[in-house]
């Protein structure tokens, strides 16, 4: 088959303990495919060998894995970085301590194909991804049962109701590699939980969709440091603001996004990404938390007053803001439940 049918882009940051699980996990678990390209991005790892284990790779496999050295710029660089060398038709993103699974990859690369020889234009294809939970060996999977139909060629207008879990993260997306590069898609350096820009922006770019039922991604969850630690996410409470600043000015909504569906669902993510920003900042014990959130809701609603009053006095706005003391003791127990019973970190 000529050309490449995917791209996987991994971004590393010292991530010589695990990096070769994810790698290998695509590169066998694809069962040496010729027509699977794997761009291992090392983002100038200062404490380990992770560029030469990256070179090793593609040594061992030049015309699979593309080892890149770039100067430290965070995991969106790495992303943008991966998407410029991609050779694949289509695109999809694995950290560097997650993997694939060898199966369901087989079947992906079997539709991708098929769609590649057919010519049948795809933007974007929606599998499902498991949280693996270190600390009790437990598994969580997302699915997107009842809000996507199975293994057919649809447009925006045709997707449900997204439940609560159901939002459409970077695990979940593999996007034509044309549609990223013509969306106006720009991940900040420097920042953590780009990745939900990742899967808001590029949106209505794709204007047909895919989903196929099968569970793809493992997602690892349990090292300290991670982004989505809920100590970590406090403490970088800033860049989650300003993540889901970029994200609210991307679009206005309702005058961008003419698909009622599609808007649906991206003011449901964006409201999501809101209520976290309101609890992790609730959560703070910065003395001026509650002052930068106030401010960042009152710069919501003169960006655009639709848009704000759909996010801020919807059911899940309104849950994640109760004002005062009581209030905000509500709010975080409700976030604390919702963590247990999804277990989202």
């Amino acid at each position: 088959m000529a050309g490449k049918t995917i791209t996987f882009g991994i971004p590393c940051y010292n991530s010589a303990a695990y990096m070769d699980h994810c790698i290998s996990s695509i590169v066998e678990g694809s069962g040496y495919a010729s027509d699977v390209q794997v761009v291992v991005v090392d983002d100038g790892s200062a404490t380990d060998n992770t560029l030469e284990k990256a070179q090793e790779w593609q040594t061992r496999y030049p015309d699979i894995v593309k080892a890149v050295h770039q100067e430290n710029g965070g995991h969106g660089r790495a992303v943008m970085t991966a998407i410029e060398h991609a050779k694949g038709a289509y695109f999809k993103v694995v950290d560097s301590d997650d993997w694939l699974d060898g199966e369901a990859l087989t079947t992906l690369l079997e539709l991708l194909r098929s769609f590649v020889s057919y010519e049948v234009e795809v933007d974007l294809v929606v599998t499902n991804y498991v949280f693996e939970h270190m600390e009790d060996g437990k598994q969580r999977t997302i699915d997107y049962g009842f809000a996507l139909p199975k293994d057919k060629v649809i447009g925006w207008s045709q997707i449900g109701h997204f439940n609560i879990s159901q939002y459409m993260m970077m695990h979940a997306l593999c996007y034509r590699t044309e549609v990223l590069r013509t969306c106006g898609l720009e991940l900040p350096a420097h920042t953590f939980y780009v990745d939900n820009i990742y899967a808001y922006v590029p949106l209505p770019h794709c204007k047909t969709l895919y989903y196929l039922d099968v569970d793809l991604y493992r997602y690892f969850i349990g090292r300290d440091d991670q982004s989505v630690n809920l100590d970590v996410q406090i403490a970088r409470k800033d860049q989650q603001l300003a993540v889901t600043y970029i994200m609210i000015h991307a679009y206005h909504l309702y005058d961008d996004v003419p698909v009622k569906e599609l808007r649906r669902y991206m003011l449901g993510h964006l409201t999501l990404m809101l209520s976290v920003c309101s609890v992790i900042s609730k959560m703070s014990d910065a003395p001026d938390a509650r002052k930068i959130l106030d401010d960042f809701w009152h710069d919501f609603q003169r960006y655009d007053m639709r848009m704000y009053n759909r996010a801020r006095h919807g059911v899940v706005g309104t849950f994640m803001n109760f004002r005062g003391p009581v209030g905000e003791r509500v709010t975080i127990g409700i976030y604390h439940a919702a963590q247990k019973l999804f277990k989202f970190n």
